[in-house]
């Protein structure tokens, strides 16, 4: 409950900020309108104070009729008598057509786009996505793609989506899950970046286009070089020269399992799956945490809880194969784990508190 809670209060933050950083972008869009409302009354005041110099009906002061200006565009009375020049008479009524035109106008549009963001569904995504820290990035929400988003978002990881096909069944039931879904091409940098992905620590591409993949992979590298690559490639000599090469996570085979696709972007080393009388079975290493629940447990309570098999154990520089089950399990240790993908997923998910 208090995780739920937790998470809760999370999201509204968040939320919070993409407000604000929403209306920030707003205003950035409308200083345009604003800058010539600003250039107007200024500079009908300046032409104010000189013409009526001119014509022998002086105000006090520059400051007086930038003000004069300013109240007869809002069709507000001045704190004096009408003037009779009549230049400084079609102030009165010019001043007015500005604000309708330039302000009113201005300020209709902006008070429509603020508070109704679902007109401008992509820059809401990107000013949501712009609030997130050490993210993961998911390029594609296709049928894999919607499993790996769920299975970080049970997880309790920040994940921003980019996806190109905007009619998908899944982008829906992704946003529905607070997860900001960005409707664009991912092999356009600035795709990227509006996922955010300076600050982001992993980005996964889960596409079918495996020269898409590496394009994506690429770019992301080029905009932020420490960021971890996990990539679905179909041919198997492809993806061991892209881990070779560029040290991406390069998972192959065709019946990826959505939970290992999530641990590898969750930062676990995790081996492609191998099917044993139908079951997928992949090798994890990990580092157990301070926050884990079998922190200063043994190897027989992870075993016997997680239905795994732990098959190496290293502690203080010192590794054992096949550790017995009483062998004991302190944060800060590595171990090897043989099991299925959704063993895997759950070991990950409490080793991470």
């Amino acid at each position: 409950m208090l995780i739920h809670k937790n998470k809760a209060a999370k999201n509204r933050w968040r939320h919070f900020q993409a407000s604000i950083r929403d209306t920030t972008i707003l205003l950035g869009e409308f200083r345009t309108p604003l800058l010539w409302f600003s250039f107007a009354i200024i500079g009908g005041g300046i032409l104010y104070d000189f013409i009526s110099k001119l014509v022998n009906e002086p105000v006090y002061s520059l400051a007086e009729s930038i003000y004069i200006v300013l109240i007869a565009t809002f069709l507000q009375p001045a704190n004096r008598d009408f003037p009779h020049h009549i230049a400084l008479q079609l102030f009165h009524f010019f001043m007015p057509i500005v604000g309708l035109i330039v302000l009113a106008q201005g300020l209709a549009d902006f008070s429509g786009l603020l508070f109704n963001r679902r007109a401008r569904t992509k820059e809401w995504e990107m000013a949501v996505a712009s609030t997130l820290r050490k993210h993961i990035i998911l390029v594609g929400l296709g049928h894999l793609g919607y499993r790996v988003a769920l299975k970080l978002h049970e997880m309790g990881e920040q994940v921003a989506v980019i996806e190109f096909n905007a009619d998908t069944d899944t982008l829906n039931a992704a946003r529905n899950l607070g997860i900001p879904v960005i409707h664009d091409d991912a092999t356009r940098p600035a795709a990227l970046e509006a996922a955010n992905i300076k600050d982001a620590r992993t980005i996964i591409m889960a596409s079918q286009n495996d020269a898409m993949n590496l394009q994506i992979a690429l770019k992301a590298r080029s905009i932020n070089p420490k960021i971890n690559v996990v990539v679905r490639i179909f041919d198997d000599d492809f993806a061991h020269a892209l881990q070779e090469q560029f040290g991406f996570i390069a998972l192959s085979a065709t019946e990826m399992a959505a939970p290992v696709f999530a641990a590898a972007a969750a930062g676990v080393d995790v081996t492609n799956p191998i099917s044993v009388e139908g079951q997928l079975l992949s090798l994890a290493r990990l580092t157990i945490s301070d926050d884990a629940p079998f922190a200063n447990k043994t190897i027989g309570y992870v075993e016997d809880n997680y239905h795994l098999n732990i098959v190496l154990l290293r502690h203080d520089h010192q590794s054992e194969m096949h550790p017995t089950d009483k062998s004991p399990l302190h944060p800060g240790d590595v171990i090897a784990v043989l099991g299925g993908p959704e063993q895997l997923q759950k070991l990950l998910y409490d080793n991470e508190g």
